[in-house]
């Protein structure tokens, strides 16, 4: 849920399982999205794209809905879905709109707590979800702005999610993935600059890639973390490890 188009970090998650063998689904929020998707589809087997609004009530039940009755059980979901207006993604967070956090909260947050439950009822035999966050949701990033609190709040649903599901054989995480050039972070202000940050920090001297990305929801997935759930898993070259740093004798 969520891949819009082929530099999304949700397009190298999509990669990482297929080469995998998992067989993909898609959603799309319109249809002017479900024609780009369903080109990008066909690369992973060409299964179908279900309408998701999930900003819509009720859209997300009937979606759930549609995907019992085509395919039946499902094993796990990537929800790589968060909105907010661009505009609000420089200056100070004070100057947030009322209704541009209440829009954020919605799409970035709660849509993930609707998704988990409804399918729930589709992975009768357990499975696992995923959703991403990022660092700005621990410590403050410029321009993240409200953006930050709702994958904070989003941190926090994947806990208590875990726990309401744990029972079901199902686990709940997040990956925070460290800043990747996509087109959803250009909207970010500065973005270019925090990434050369990110570079220079890292234990690993890079930033990281969407194959990284991939490769580790792909992991979280899969029956190699089945005693993983609640948890964030950072990957981001290490950067959240480090505070202060700089080049000794300077």
């Amino acid at each position: 849920m969520g891949l819009a188009n082929k530099f999304s970090i949700a397009y190298g998650i999509s990669e990482a399982l297929r080469k995998q063998g998992a067989e993909l689904i898609f959603t799309a929020q319109t249809e002017y999205f479900k024609d780009k998707i369903s080109d990008i589809a066909r690369d992973f087997g060409g299964h179908n794209v279900f309408l998701c609004d999930v900003s819509k009530d009720g859209e997300i039940e009937q979606t759930f809905n549609k995907i019992a009755d085509e395919m039946g059980e499902i094993d796990f979901i990537v929800h790589s879905i968060a909105f907010s207006d661009k505009n609000e993604l420089t200056g100070k967070y004070c100057n947030t709109s009322r209704a541009n956090f209440l829009n954020a909260m919605n799409v970035s947050c709660f849509s993930f707590t609707e998704v988990c439950k409804y399918a729930q009822k589709l992975m009768p035999h357990g499975g696992a979800l995923a959703t991403m966050t990022y660092y700005g949701a621990e410590k403050v990033v410029p321009n993240y702005n409200v953006m930050a609190l709702a994958k904070s709040a989003l941190e926090t649903s994947v806990r208590y999610l875990a726990d309401d599901l744990g029972e079901f054989g199902i686990r709940v995480n997040a990956i925070s993935a460290g800043p990747i050039k996509t087109l959803a972070a250009s909207g970010v202000g500065e973005f270019s600059k925090i990434l050369e940050y990110e570079r220079h920090r890292s234990p690993l001297k890079r930033n990281v890639t969407r194959e990284d990305v991939g490769s580790a929801c792909t992991f979280l997935l899969s029956d190699l973390a089945s005693g993983i759930t609640g948890e964030i898993i950072h990957v981001d070259c290490g950067c959240n490890t480090i505070g202060v740093k700089f080049s000794v004798g300077n």
